[in-house]
């Protein structure tokens, strides 16, 4: 049984192998290590394979190779520096490799090689290996060649300096504290290494919602502090990027005006860039949330969004920083009566016509649906739309309708059915995953960010099990090919040990991939959503937005539910999918079940693919819904003599409150429908 503890050294909490054949055999290739260079990333690379080899062999490897022989034990370092040393990989193994990519390969004289074309690739190697290692693979015949998907590999934190983090559910915020950045740099650098053993290569450390105080970070009064940051993370391969305020120049710069047209509010932002890059020369530019949810934007002085990304990618681009923009941008004073205008339209009613105009060195963040992170909505029609902007997909890690990291919900099979949905936009196989990565249309820039589910917790997420979604958004940006299945399995190993009992690995997956299905049942049914309470976002509250400002409705009278968002008597926001999606989404007989009360307004009684009438399949799956929480909790609770203590005591206390909270939902939602449709339940179960 592997001792997990707190939670805290997540997935890379090593541990000795047991198996004396298997450790020999790791021995044998790994008992000395020659690293070579002396950048901060490969000194992190000696570091880190020293700190896993003593603990997993019981001995540390001994430095350098048996008498200058190259490719005894381990040896590391780009292929330059490789080929110096008499080690050289033919170029049709090392071409492909890009910036990030790596190779490891066993050599003869029971070596291995880590090679990449910068040291960057070399950490993802090393990583890599140890990964192989704590899964108990044989290192034998060792051929791998990887590169990322993804060129940027992004993690957004919604954090503030007063250690706040907004849709925050693991305690208060690495970063800020007091109105100050904080100065546990040792945290902060063991959240670097997590991040960088599965490929994250950029963190935005603080809220997109960039109050004044915040606004103050791209100033002397908080850039040596930052700069701190950014050197723990550069040692880590990672990019430091900050979240700015577009009225900066009238907040804190002293002007009257933000129009990014106006020639003194270029100058401004040209010299604060040039401000952020003396300390920090890596940094990676700006992320930046305008015209949207009260945040001020080039709106205001009749300018449009590539007016506004454009001018502050001047400022950037001396430096090679960049500009990603987000696309949540919508009316969020709508009038709940006016049922003509559709939130769902307007990323893409804002931004299609600019498609084109945007400068090189900006990114558009593109939420994956179009509404706000629902357990189930349709893919954006904006990715894929788009063809000549570069495009990043956006995520969200942290559970802000998905349970909050109280409730279990593996969250990668949603983003794999993201990734590998068709756009149609140029024929068959123009996937998410292609559009985001920029392949699809050719673009330079391209990739994923995730809003961030870590805060300082000891565990850093709250749900020990919500470790899961952090490492499983992380291996699919780099990897997007990579299953649900296989990237839970992959947890599960490093978490709870390779040997870990056969009951604990195989339970604790299944707990995994069905939690997703879990929670959509019990909470929102076929893709209505928003069923939550207003503001915080957590439990049933079917009417909590269904007459406010945020145009998120259901229209459930006595007769049915749903939203026509067709072209021909709805909103037309089917109309803005490529075809085929257009005609099937415009079609209550073609539309998937799962997403039909998002496109269309259908009676209680309408039959589903499935067999059932919509009101039963609400009813069936709330029940259901509640009895499979309650069947985590007793899968769990048959795992206890074969759990980590406090693990165990930790997850479990999580999973009884999400027993009793999916009942509330079942009960709720229930009674809810009932009451609208007066259509009783064909099983005769208790509905109040």
């Amino acid at each position: 049984m592997k001792t997990i503890g707190n939670g805290y050294g997540c997935w890379l909490n090593y541990e000795y192998v047991t198996d004396a054949r298997l450790r020999e055999a790791y021995e044998r290739r790994c008992s000395r290590l020659t690293v070579i260079g002396d950048l901060p990333t490969l000194r992190t690379v000696r570091g880190e394979l020293e700190r896993a080899l003593y603990v997993m062999l019981g001995k540390g490897p001994k430095s350098g190779s048996v008498d200058g022989v190259p490719g005894t034990g381990i040896t590391a370092g780009t292929i330059g520096s490789l080929a110096a040393a008499g080690i050289v990989f033919g170029s049709e193994e090392t071409g492909s490799l890009g910036e990030e990519g790596y190779a490891i390969r066993a050599v003869e004289g029971d070596g291995i090689v880590l090679a990449a074309e910068t040291d960057r690739g070399v950490l993802y190697a090393a990583f890599h290996l140890l990964r192989l290692m704590q899964a108990g693979k044989s290192l034998d015949g060792l051929d791998v060649r990887e590169a990322p998907a993804n060129a940027l590999r992004m993690l957004d934190h919604w954090d503030n300096l007063d250690g706040s983090i907004e849709r925050g559910y693991a305690g208060k915020s690495l970063f800020f504290r007091d109105g100050a950045v904080t100065g546990d740099l040792g945290r902060i650098r063991d959240y670097a290494r997590l991040l960088a053993s599965v490929g994250i290569n950029a963190v935005a450390i603080n809220n997109v919602n960039v109050h004044r105080q915040e606004s103050l970070l791209i100033t002397d009064a908080y850039l040596p502090s930052v700069a701190q940051i950014a050197d723990a993370f550069r040692a880590f391969g990672i990019r430091l990027f900050l979240s700015v305020n577009f009225a900066s120049p009238i907040e804190i710069g002293g002007l009257d005006t933000a129009d990014p047209l106006d020639g003194n509010v270029a100058a401004w932002w040209r010299e604060a860039a040039e401000r952020v890059y003396r300390r920090i020369p890596d940094f990676g530019g700006f992320l930046v949330k305008a015209d949207s949810e009260f945040r001020p934007g080039p709106f205001t002085y009749g300018r449009n969004h590539a007016d506004g990304a454009n001018m502050l990618a001047d400022a950037l681009d001396p430096y090679g920083g960049i500009v990603i923009w987000r696309c949540f941008v919508y009316d969020c004073q709508q009038d709940w009566r006016d049922r003509s205008t559709d939130r769902a339209r307007a990323a893409y009613d804002h931004f299609m016509p600019l498609d084109g105009k945007f400068k090189d060195n900006v990114l558009l963040q593109i939420k994956n649906g179009p509404m706000d992170f629902q357990v189930r909505e349709p893919v954006s029609p904006l990715l894929g739309g788009m063809t000549r902007t570069n495009q990043l997909l956006e995520l969200q890690i942290t559970q802000e309708y998905t349970g909050q990291q109280r409730h279990l919900c593996y969250l990668v099979p949603q983003w794999k059915e993201i990734l590998d949905f068709d756009t149609c936009a140029i024929g068959e196989n123009s996937t998410v995953a292609r559009v985001a990565a920029g392949t699809l249309f050719g673009r330079k820039l391209g990739g994923m960010a995730a809003v961030a589910n870590v805060g300082d917790d000891d565990n850093w997420t709250g749900h020990l099990l919500a470790h899961a979604n952090l490492y499983g958004y992380a291996r699919l940006a780099w990897d997007t090919g990579l299953g649900a299945g296989r990237i839970a399995e992959e947890w599960v190993d490093l978490t709870f040990g390779a040997t870990a009992g056969t009951g604990v690995k195989g339970e604790v997956l299944r707990m995994l991939l069905e939690s997703y299905d879990i929670y959509e049942s019990y909470t929102a049914p076929l893709g209505v959503g928003w069923m939550v309470n207003p503001d915080h976002h957590y439990g049933p509250n079917i009417d909590g937005y269904e007459y406010s400002k945020w145009g998120t409705y259901h229209f459930s009278d006595r007769n049915g539910i749903g939203v026509d968002r067709t072209s021909g008597s709805g909103t037309g926001y089917a109309g803005q999918y490529h075809s085929p999606n257009r005609e099937i989404y415009e079609s209550p007989e073609r539309c998937p079940d799962e997403l039909l009360l998002f496109f269309h307004h259908v009676s209680y009684s309408h039959v589903l693919k499935s067999g059932k009438t919509v009101i039963q399949h609400i009813y069936d799956s709330h029940f259901e819904g509640a009895d499979r929480a309650e069947g985590l909790l007793q899968t769990w609770d048959s795992l206890r003599t074969e759990l980590d203590p406090q693990a165990y005591l930790e997850v479990r206390e999580r999973l009884a409150h999400q027993a009793e909270h999916a009942r509330e939902w079942r009960d709720i939602v229930n009674t809810y429908f009932y009451r609208k449709s007066g259509v009783p339940d064909a099983k005769g179960r208790t509905i109040y």
